[in-house]
């Protein structure tokens, strides 16, 4: 009697072990899965970037050639032409910019600023999220 006590015993102690391993390949197959669709998701986001980047620089170099035009007719006198052409040159660097770094690149170059100026970086990303909010507020 105490011997078929034993042998129940271990099989279910078998059985228990036989259905954690099943679900413990059940949880690393889904997050395999997960991690797949993810990586795949970015990759798709990433695509998606990359196929807006050359006309939003084309955008930023149109808008600052016109800025280069219109600076000398601006109120103000030199002082706000230069001032108007420090700009377009900034945007004009910022197309040039976008258009010869792919997303990844850019994301590198952003974690590298982040972690020489975290400071600035946060008030940055303050002062971003406080424009959204204030944007998608508006819009209510």
């Amino acid at each position: 009697m105490a011997q078929t006590y034993t042998d129940q015993f271990e099989k279910a102690i078998d059985q228990g072990q036989g259905a954690a391993a099943d679900i413990k390949d059940q949880v690393a197959e889904s997050a395999t899965k997960a991690k797949e669709k993810l990586q795949e998701a970015g990759r798709n986001v990433q695509g998606k970037i990359d196929e807006t980047r050359t006309p939003a620089a084309d955008k930023l170099q149109s808008a600052a050639s016109a800025l280069h035009d219109k600076a000398g007719s601006l109120p103000g006198g030199e002082t706000v032409a230069g001032l108007a052409h420090g700009a377009a040159d900034r945007m004009q660097a910022t197309a040039d910019y976008v258009r010869d770094h792919d997303v990844q690149r850019m994301m590198s170059d952003v974690e590298a600023f982040v972690r020489r100026r975290p400071g600035q970086s946060l008030l940055a990303a303050a002062a971003v999220g406080f424009l959204i909010g204030r944007a998608l507020r508006n819009n209510d």
